[in-house]
């Protein structure tokens, strides 16, 4: 989300400065460190009070900085009609993506277990980014499940695809990065088979 700054003159040039520090950030949180706004400004080449005027704080530089920040949607514009494909789709992105960010992914889980409540409250991963692309994925099903249920097997499933659980497979379970993927795969649609066999989550 921009800031009023952002808005006047010189957008071009502002855009690309945002980009630079959005840039500056990530490439910080992917050596496993917390980038505060100085820091990001250091790296970019930015005056730490022009940082500033884009990110006022740090917990809007690292929400700018999270890799799945601006998508909204895992499903193609074709994309099929059949729950179990759709699902398919988008928990293979989903875990593409945490897979090929996994540093950014373990240092925002790291940060989102900060005990202050409003800290933790800003960062993405308490959010929920992902259920809404569930959600999507699971739209044909709404008038046999209704939305309460759609969101339940949604919520379900992404207990089960996170970096939460990739952490859990491969630190805990010792299990490679391509088995704990197999591993979510499978966990998810199992849990959508039960949804479609009439045992949703709360049933």
């Amino acid at each position: 989300m921009s800031t009023p700054y952002e808005q006047g003159g010189y957008v071009n040039l502002k855009r690309r400065t945002r980009e630079a520090l959005v840039t500056a950030a990530r490439e910080i949180v992917a050596d496993g460190r917390t980038p505060k706004v100085e820091d990001a400004a250091a790296s970019a080449g930015v005056s730490r009070t022009t940082a500033y005027r884009y990110f006022p704080n740090q917990a809007a530089l690292l929400v700018a900085a999270h890799p799945e920040v601006g998508t909204e949607s895992m499903l193609d514009a074709d994309a099929p009609t059949d729950p179990r494909v759709r699902i398919d789709v988008v928990v293979d992105r989903v875990i593409e993506m945490i897979q090929s960010t996994e540093l950014q992914q373990r240092t925002m889980l790291r940060l989102s277990l900060d005990p202050n409540p409003e800290r933790r409250a800003e960062l993405p991963l308490r959010q929920g980014r992902v259920i809404p692309w569930l959600v999507e994925a699971l739209d044909p099903l709404r008038a046999e499940i209704g939305d309460d249920g759609v969101r339940r097997v949604a919520v379900a499933i992404r207990s089960a695809i996170g970096i939460e659980a990739l952490v859990w497979l491969v630190d805990v379970a010792g299990q490679t990065r391509a088995e704990a993927a197999d591993t979510m795969r499978w966990s998810a649609r199992a849990m959508l088979t039960s949804a479609l066999e009439g045992r949703a989550p709360g049933k």
